[in-house]
């Protein structure tokens, strides 16, 4: 089986969800390939791919009619089983224009993806990650996968084989000109490198107690970050949820106030090393996964618990 993944770059560095992407192929298949268009082969030398395909004679930069082209024709040279793009501007951009011009099945917003028999099986978030469907495909197709789907793998190989195609030329300009990028805050914090997290859930009742929260966390030396109905009420931005529609999350210590369990937020942080639940309600499935846990209200919880951290830096 060959596996074709679409490199996203970040100034000149395949981002982490490309890495991710790159490690989820090499769990599927036993051929894995890696694009990486509009800079050259040393922008991918540890991703561990087996070959790095570069472009000979493009621009640099992105240019989605120019990408589209290009990976047409790589994938008409080379047969792939699955093509995957991460849930990216490029990704959304590309994905269709891939699946349509090669008659390939497209499943998008992918959670986690299974092959057998000739066949893709993948959960995808429906509905702006309110549902999720499991849908099937024939081979060979096409993957949008999220942020998180798969895990980038700790051990890092060479480039591979580099292997150069000549850049298709259309004889007429590009339709589509990249005018402009939006690039990520540079201060924004990554709460998948937190060793501690404070979480707070719909449980902790007004916008009021956000503050409350975000000072505790502060005291522990912890990120505050929150359940999708926090987020969804714009209480805490998106790049601080915790969950299936957010991130995943493997910290040493995970509080989570109000929060009540999910199967989507616990398939974010299911895996963290000690979990810690206070919850009024003592049927809350977060307790089932919670190391400790007490029925306390977070409105009780929170003065105490503050006041016993200031009490100990003090």
């Amino acid at each position: 089986m060959k596996i074709l993944v679409y490199v996203d770059l970040q100034d000149g560095i395949p981002t982490t969800l490309s890495r991710e992407l790159v490690s989820g192929a090499r769990n599927l298949a036993g051929s894995v390939d890696a694009a990486v268009l509009g800079a050259d082969a040393s922008a991918a030398n540890d991703l561990g791919a087996d070959r790095v395909i570069v472009v000979k004679g493009g621009q640099e930069g992105y240019d989605p009619s120019a990408h589209a082209a290009w990976l047409t024709e790589i994938v008409e040279r080379n047969g792939y089983d699955l093509v995957l793009f991460g849930c990216t501007t490029s990704g959304l951009d590309l994905g269709p224009v891939l699946a349509f011009r090669r008659n390939m099945p497209l499943l998008s917003y992918c959670t986690a993806v299974r092959v057998s028999a000739g066949k893709v099986e993948a959960d995808s978030q429906i509905y702006g990650g309110k549902l999720v469907s499991t849908a099937q495909a024939l081979l060979p197709a096409v993957l949008l996968v999220n942020a998180g789907a798969f895990a980038e793998s700790e051990a890092k190989g060479g480039a591979g084989e580099v292997v150069a195609v000549e850049a298709r030329q259309t004889g007429a300009p590009s339709a589509t000109r990249l005018v402009s990028t939006n690039r990520p805050d540079p201060n924004a914090v990554d709460i998948t490198k937190a060793s501690r997290l404070l979480c707070v859930g719909r449980g902790i009742g007004e916008q009021d107690a956000i503050e409350e929260a975000r000072e505790a966390a502060e005291l522990m030396d912890a990120e505050l970050v929150g359940s999708r109905p926090i987020v969804d009420a714009g209480w805490l931005p998106k790049e601080r949820q915790v969950g299936k529609s957010g991130r995943k999350v493997k910290p040493q210590l995970y509080l989570a106030l109000g929060v009540s369990g999910a199967p989507e937020h616990l398939e974010g942080m299911g895996s963290a090393g000690t979990i810690v639940a206070i919850n009024t309600d003592a049927g809350a499935p977060i307790f089932d996964h919670a190391h400790i846990g007490a029925t306390v209200d977070v409105s009780d919880f929170l003065p105490a618990f503050k006041d016993a951290l200031s009490r100990k830096a003090g």
